[in-house]
C-alpha cells in the first residue's frame, strides 16, 4: 500500500525543486516562511475563525511561477478546543492529510522592480484534504522597501474537496469557507 504522506511529500517536493532550480542562470527567488493563513466558516448559528502563521511559499519573478504550503496542524483559534479537535480529526484529517498547498504560474505580467501595488491572477493547483482544484486566484503583490507584500482572499467550497459535515451542525459551518493570505516575501 502506498503511503499517502509520503506520495505528498515527495509531489512538494519536486513541485519546489522545478520553482527553485533555474534552468539557466542565476534565478532571484521570493521566499516566506512565516506568512499568515486565516480562515473563516460564517454560518447561519456560529461563527469560527482559525489562524495559522506557518505559511512558507517562494515565487521565482523571472519564470512568474510560485509554490506555497502550510501546515494543517499549525491553525489555532477557533470558538472552543472541542471545535479545533473536529476540525483536525473529523473535517481535515490532518493525520492523513497533513498540508494544504498553491502551486502553478503568475498569469499577468509584473515588474518585480516597480514600486507599489500590482493586482495579479494566481493560476495553480490548489490542494487540501488530498484534493487538488484549479484555480484561478487574484493577488496583490506590493514592491516596497526591497520586499514583496502579497495579500490574497478567496472562498474554498467544502464540497471540492470532499469534506463532510455531518448534518446535526451543518447550521454551525459554512458550505464556503472565506480564506485571507498576508505573507512578506524577501529576496533569496
Amino acid at each position: 500500500m502506498i503511503n499517502t504522506r509520503i506520495v505528498f511529500a515527495a509531489m512538494l517536493a519536486i513541485t519546489l525543486l522545478v520553482v527553485v532550480v533555474p534552468v539557466s542562470g542565476q534565478t532571484t527567488l521570493f521566499q516566506c516562511t512565516d506568512g499568515v493563513v486565516i480562515l473563516k466558516s460564517d454560518a447561519t448559528l456560529e461563527l469560527i475563525q482559525a489562524k495559522s502563521h506557518k505559511l512558507r511559499g517562494l515565487i521565482d519573478p523571472a519564470k512568474q511561477t510560485f509554490a506555497w504550503a502550510v501546515d494543517i496542524s499549525t491553525f489555532q483559534g477557533f470558538n472552543s478546543p472541542l471545535q479545533r479537535e473536529h476540525f483536525h480529526e473529523n473535517y481535515l484529517e490532518t493525520e492523513r492529510f497533513p498540508r494544504a498547498s498553491f502551486s502553478g504560474k503568475i498569469i499577468e505580467k509584473f515588474n518585480i522592480d516597480q514600486p507599489g501595488v500590482q493586482i495579479v491572477r494566481a493560476k495553480g493547483k490548489l490542494s487540501i484534504h488530498g484534493v487538488e482544484q484549479e484555480r484561478i486566484i487574484k493577488s496583490q503583490l506590493e514592491n516596497k522597501g526591497g520586499k514583496l507584500y502579497l495579500t490574497a482572499s478567496f472562498t474554498v467550497p467544502i464540497v471540492e474537496h470532499d469534506i463532510t459535515i455531518p448534518k446535526i451542525v451543518h447550521q454551525k459551518i459554512a458550505e464556503e469557507i472565506q480564506v485571507t493570505i498576508e505573507a512578506v516575501l524577501q529576496k533569496q
